[in-house]
């Protein structure tokens, strides 16, 4: 039983050297009792060649230890993906917080986006079947261009039946606009009317009181502070939705804006603070019965 127990020792490599007379020979002592030291070679190969005494952490060579969360890391994950930064750091109930969160952010952008871009088609064709530039036009030339200007080429030749954008001169309705806004009775032409289809069109009619008669419900005359039409204010109050829509559409994209930014700072709050498997590997050097032997140890901990 000896011999083999000198075998399995010299297998494992835990052996001392030493000799009076320069030769060497292998030194074992009895061992009085098992008693565990939690190094698996040391209490299972040679537990009675041993007895263990560490040496204090700071004369131990070799260790590497990994024992947190890198807050950068966390931080930038979250900065994409809100919510990945406190997965990363083991904070699973605010990363699905915070996650879930930003998702229902960007639906709901998502969403009045598209509210306002079904509001915005519809009034859009309120304006183009009930608002007509030719109409408009008429009504200034007749009633409030000033005498020797030269509007002739006012309206296209060939172009009726066609839509009433394609009727009319632009270059000449603007200059005529300018020379109106330039009287007493046409102060409050106070814009040029934008080309068609422009965001600027679709705003000036329905904002503008000097557009009035543009309405297809627009009374034979009109002086500046009389009432505007019904299709007037219906189509303003129809713009109006759409541009709360797009205004909710950007709040919620703010706010998803500044729940990234939250998230990074939360994530990297986390991982400096985690707390949880710590693995410690290394040498740790072991009293035998001769000499000091180093065995490589692992240790894990947890950190609560």
């Amino acid at each position: 039983m000896r011999s083999v127990m000198i075998g399995v020792c010299l297998l494992c490599g835990v052996w001392s050297a030493r000799g009076e007379e320069g030769g060497s020979m292998f030194i074992r002592e009895q061992a009085p009792q098992l008693q565990l030291t939690g190094n698996a070679r040391t209490d299972f190969l040679g537990q009675a060649d041993f007895k263990p005494t560490l040496q204090p952490a700071s004369n131990q060579e070799g260790t590497a230890e990994h024992s947190g969360k890198s807050p950068w890391i966390a931080a930038g994950l979250s900065a994409v993906i809100p919510g990945a930064g406190e997965f990363y750091a083991e904070s699973y109930w605010k990363a699905a917080a915070f996650f879930v969160a930003d998702v229902a952010l960007w639906a709901m952008a998502y969403s009045y986006d598209k509210r306002g871009d079904r509001q915005t088609d519809s009034f859009q064709d309120f304006a183009n079947g009930h608002w007509s530039v030719v109409r408009y036009a008429k009504y200034a030339a007749d009633n409030l261009a000033p005498t020797g200007g030269d509007y002739s080429g006012l309206f296209i030749p060939g172009t009726e039946g066609r839509p009433p954008w394609e009727q009319v001169n632009w270059l000449v309705l603007n200059a005529m606009e300018r020379a109106i806004a330039a009287t007493g009775p046409g102060q409050y032409y106070s814009h040029t009317l934008a080309p068609y289809n422009d965001q600027q069109y679709y705003e000036m009619i329905g904002k503008y009181p000097q557009f009035n008669q543009g309405w297809d419900d627009a009374p034979p005359s009109f002086v500046y502070g009389d009432p505007v039409t019904s299709h007037f204010h219906s189509y303003a109050s129809e713009r109006g939705k759409a541009n709360d829509y797009y205004t909710t559409a950007s709040t919620y994209v703010t706010i998803a804006v500044v729940s990234h930014v939250l998230s990074a700072i939360d994530a990297a709050w986390s991982a400096s603070s985690y707390r949880g498997v710590h693995a410690k590997v290394g040498f740790e050097p072991l009293q035998g019965s001769v000499n000091f032997v180093r065995v490589p140890t692992v240790r894990i901990s947890y950190q609560f």
